[in-house]
Parts: C-alpha cells; structure tokens; sequence
C-alpha cells in the first residue's frame, strides 16, 4: 500500500496514444515504472513502446478493451501498479471507474469519484455553479422525474423564456442531443428529436433549455485543488474556433478580454473549486457574450484536457506531475501569487 503523500512507484495508463505516451513521459521523468494497456490491434503501437511494460487486453473489439473497467483493474492488480491515469476519454470521467481503482487500493489519479459525480451532470452541475454564487444561463431543466407529461411542462415552461433557445441533453457533449430554436413552433419537435439521441448516445434522455448566447465566445479556466483544500486557477484558454461543437483551435490566454472579464472568470471557476472541493485538475468552461463579455457557466470538464498543454507552455508547468502528486495526497506546489503567465500559445 502506498503511503500518503508518497508518489506510486508504478502506474498503469489505462489509455492508448497521444495521451499515454504524454503521461508515460513525466512518469519517466519521476522514476516511476510504466504499465502500458493495449488491444490486439494496438500491439505495435507507439504507446505500447514508450512504457516499461504492457498488458494485452482481451475483448470483441479493441474500445470494448479500453472501456471494460473491471478488465483494466484486475490487470492493474495483476501487474502491481499502485495508481492508475484514466489519460482523456474512455473512463477518465468515470465515477464508478474512479470508486472502483478506490476500493481496489488502486490510487486513481484524476479528481474524486463525488467530484466526477456531482460535475457529470449538466442539471446538477448547474444548481452547484448557481450555489457558488457563478453566472449561469438563465433556463430550466427537466425534473429528475419521468412522467407522460413531461414534454408538454419543458415545453410550457421554455415558452416563458426569450427565444432563440438552446436545448441539450444534460448528460451529454460534443453537440450531441443539442438543438437550436427559434421559436415556439419548434419546441416540440426539438424536445422529441434531442431525448432520442441523448438517450442514445448518452443512456439519459434529461435535457436543458437555455438561453441561446447568438455571438458566444467559448473561453475555459484551468483549475486545480488538492486533498487539503486548497484550489488555483493556471489562467484561461480561448476555444472559441469550433466545428460541429468540437474545438478546434486552443490558445492561452485569451485574446481580447477586458481586464475586469478575465479577473471575473478566474475568481468564478476558484468559487466552483471551493464549493465541490475540487482536488486534482479539472477545466470549468464558460459561454460569453462576444459582444458584452458578459459570461455565463458552461460545465467542468473533470479531467486532463486534450489542450493543457497551451496552459503548461505558458507557465513552464507539468500538469500531469501535479495530478502524481496531488493524487498521492501531497499539497499544491504553488500558491496562486506564484503564478505568472508569460507568452502565448496554440494547439490545433
């Protein structure tokens, strides 16, 4: 068993590509061993061959592999890895994934399982940003019961709103489940189209109506929390440049925002890390108005983001050898006075 404090001496990555290799990489930088898992498919991967070790997963095909927890945990005992890094994707944002590396006596490098819980979910999510005090998008939700009628009170209900509105699957992302409307002839349909594709792609079909924000700005705060209760933002990164809902273009900081704006969003996503006692790191994204800069919260993304590494080229941080650390039980590195942006940077 790991001691606090004390970094694992052995990690199993419990994903494949960029991300494992990204992770393999600090680990190696810490002298800590490195398990890679992969499919059939992916034996001669270049992941498999930037870690110490490997273990073949077995599996119909090769996401049922990377996405079967039980499979991966019993690996992980099997190897004698002491922590597991879910990377991004397959099961980083896995509640019971990261419970179940809990129980095992695995350390699960990422936020909580309660933190991943809470944050999951859209609607919930949205109580806990409006109890912290952080701008939301004014709308409504479906309730958590179910009930023949409750098409016809979402629809009642958005009709109070101003149109356009934007409807999305609470439990969702990437576009999906998500509709845009113009008026109140449209709410039907709309309401009847995005619960079947949220319910299949997601397995929940609860959604939320909100202001639709014409000229957003998509503009996230990187912060991160320890196991003592401390939280730092590491500044913001603009994403606005987007495909299908899909990001496209990264940059840190973001360009064009009113000094007073960019102080507002990083004090609103610290009020968030502090009210879900946030540890490890997370991304809590935001709408803004590109006209007003008024800003609105979005969702938090409880895990590493596939752009982190604009946020570390303008801090000469690791990331990852924070999230090591931090989920070994050890404090923050730095105090928030500690951290200076300097330059400026892209990923495509």
């Amino acid at each position: 068993m790991v001691k606090p404090s004390q970094l694992p001496r052995s990690v199993l990555i419990a994903n494949r590509g960029e991300i494992a290799i990204r992770v393999a990489r600090t680990c190696k930088s810490l002298g800590i061993e490195t398990i890679a898992i992969h499919s059939v498919a992916d034996r001669a991967s270049l992941h498999v061959a930037h870690c110490d070790r490997a273990v073949e997963l077995s599996g119909p095909s090769p996401a049922a592999g990377y996405l079967d927890a039980e499979q991966i945990i019993s690996v992980a005992q099997k190897a004698g890895a002491e922590a597991v890094h879910p990377g991004y994707g397959f099961l980083s944002e896995n509640a019971d994934f990261a419970r179940a590396c809990t129980n095992a006596g695995l350390i699960f490098i990422g936020p909580s399982a309660d933190v991943i819980e809470q944050m999951g979910d859209k609607i919930a999510a949205k109580a806990i940003a409006d109890r912290a005090g952080v701008p939301t998008v004014p709308g409504l939700s479906d309730t958590r019961d179910d009930g023949d009628d409750r098409d016809a009170r979402l629809i009642a209900a958005a009709e109070s709103l101003t149109f356009p509105l934007l409807i999305k699957a609470s439990a969702g992302g990437g576009g999906r489940g998500m509709r845009i409307v113009d008026g109140p002839d449209g709410l039907a349909d709309a309401i009847t189209s995005a619960r079947r594709e949220s319910k299949t792609a997601f397995g929940s079909d609860r959604l939320l109506v909100e202001r639709y924000i014409a000229n957003p700005r998509h503009v996230e705060v990187q912060i991160f929390g320890d196991k003592h209760g401390a939280a730092v933002h590491l500044f913001e990164r603009d994403c606005s440049v987007q495909r299908r809902h899909q990001k496209i273009i990264e940059e840190a900081p973001a360009p064009g925002l009113r000094d007073e704006t960019r102080a507002a969003l990083h004090q609103a996503a610290i009020a968030l890390a502090h009210e879900t006692k946030y540890d490890n790191a997370g991304t809590v994204e935001f709408i803004l108005d590109a006209a007003t800069q008024e800003f609105f919260f979005l969702e938090v993304n409880t895990r590493l983001q596939v752009e982190h590494p604009v946020t570390e080229e303008i801090l000469g941080l690791d990331l990852v050898d924070w999230q090591i650390r931090v989920a070994a039980g050890q404090p923050l590195p730095v105090k928030q006075s500690d951290l200076v942006p300097n330059g400026w940077a892209m990923e495509v």
